[in-house]
């Protein structure tokens, strides 16, 4: 008897284990957030992008960051920037926000603007937008350095997208 009900206990807790586990894997897959064009949908504050991997580097090129940050209830804030290992003939960020449209499943470019810099090894760029409320925004850059009769250097950057509640 007391093997029986032994036995019965111990079905229960692997059936009730078993149990657990998919339920905690279903809930997993449902909190996972979607990605779309290499930006994760987010409700995040703040989102930053670099260019961080050696190989995007080159000569004269150091590194390319972009960030957006919710800057009030309609705002966004957007930031580029691209740094050279050295001072370089020329620089330039040019820094592009996006929309992403639920419906098309994609992002949908709504401005851009670019700056540059000469004889200098940093040059950034940032402004404050207003948008509509009850999308995701997100920011990517590309970002050249110039030296001499040298190839121009070219890398890109991109955050995730932040959600702007209605």
């Amino acid at each position: 008897m007391k093997k029986k009900i032994l036995s019965i206990i111990t079905s229960m807790a692997i059936f009730f284990g078993m149990f657990s586990v998919s339920v905690t894997n279903v809930q997993a897959s449902e909190n996972e957030t979607k990605k779309v064009d290499g930006s994760y949908l987010t409700m995040d504050e703040y989102s930053k992008g670099t260019s961080s991997n050696d190989h995007l580097r080159g000569i004269h090129m150091m590194t390319g960051e972009c960030s957006i940050t919710k800057a009030g209830r309609d705002e966004i804030y957007c930031y580029g920037a691209t740094t050279g290992n050295h001072e370089v003939d020329k620089l330039a960020v040019v820094v592009y926000v996006d929309q992403y449209q639920e419906d098309l499943d994609e992002w949908w470019q709504i401005d851009w603007w670019y700056e540059e810099a000469t004889d200098d090894y940093f040059v950034h760029t940032d402004k404050t937008l207003e948008v509509d409320r009850g999308y995701y925004y997100r920011v990517h850059a590309d970002h050249f350095v110039a030296e001499g009769e040298d190839p121009i250097e070219e890398t890109f950057t991109f955050t995730d997208g932040i959600y702007l509640p209605e």
